[in-house]
């Protein structure tokens, strides 16, 4: 029995979470799978395809119900969703945010998040770029979280700034360790929700 297009991506992102993105390449993911590369090229025809179908399959479930009645708790279980799928992955948020793929998990997640917020009452364009705006600012600091936690030396901001040069900095750089990223989140999404409530 042949390979179906899924397995080829549920290759892909196996061989990215055990060597990362810029490792990757269609000839690794045909190696592991133990075919030839035609037939890795034969379900996706260039690498942005196949690393467009990895970001979509990484998404499965994330506009599954239930969800929160309440619109915004139900958009911040989404953005939660989303971040929790793309931390699942070695470099998941580099993935998805270097793709744009039109792809039906994809489209789900995106047709909840606009519906949650039309459902509020917020105005189709507002919506649109609110949707916009949240899933950008999650794959942000998602990305961040990843690229720290990848670093071989981590270097803590407390330890760059001098109070004499960056004073500002100085001041609030115990506030931005390496294990506060859940906090930070939360706090700049729960921005993000009550800024919308006037609009």
């Amino acid at each position: 029995m042949g390979l179906d297009r899924e397995q080829v991506v549920a290759a892909g992102l196996a061989v990215l979470d055990d060597i990362g993105l810029d490792a990757l390449t269609m000839r690794k993911v045909a190696n592991h799978l133990g075919v030839q590369l035609n037939t890795v090229y034969w379900h996706a025809a260039s690498k942005p395809a196949l690393l467009a179908a990895m970001a979509d399959l990484m998404l499965a479930g994330c506009a599954d119900e239930p969800l929160p009645q309440q619109w915004q708790d139900r958009l911040r279980e989404l953005a939660h969703r989303y971040r929790t799928a793309m931390l699942a992955h070695r470099d998941g948020a580099r993935v998805v945010a270097g793709t744009f793929p039109v792809e039906p998990r994809t489209l789900e997640l995106g047709e909840a998040f606009v519906s949650t917020l039309l459902a509020g009452g917020i105005q189709p364009c507002n919506a649109a770029w609110s949707a916009w705006a949240i899933a950008y600012y999650t794959m942000g600091i998602t990305q961040e979280q990843q690229a720290y936690h990848a670093l071989d030396r981590p270097v803590r901001l407390a330890d760059a700034v001098s109070p004499d040069r960056y004073p500002a900095l100085a001041q609030v750089a115990e506030f931005f360790g390496p294990g506060d990223f859940d906090q930070r989140f939360d706090f700049g999404l729960d921005l993000l929700i009550a800024n919308l409530l006037g609009r």
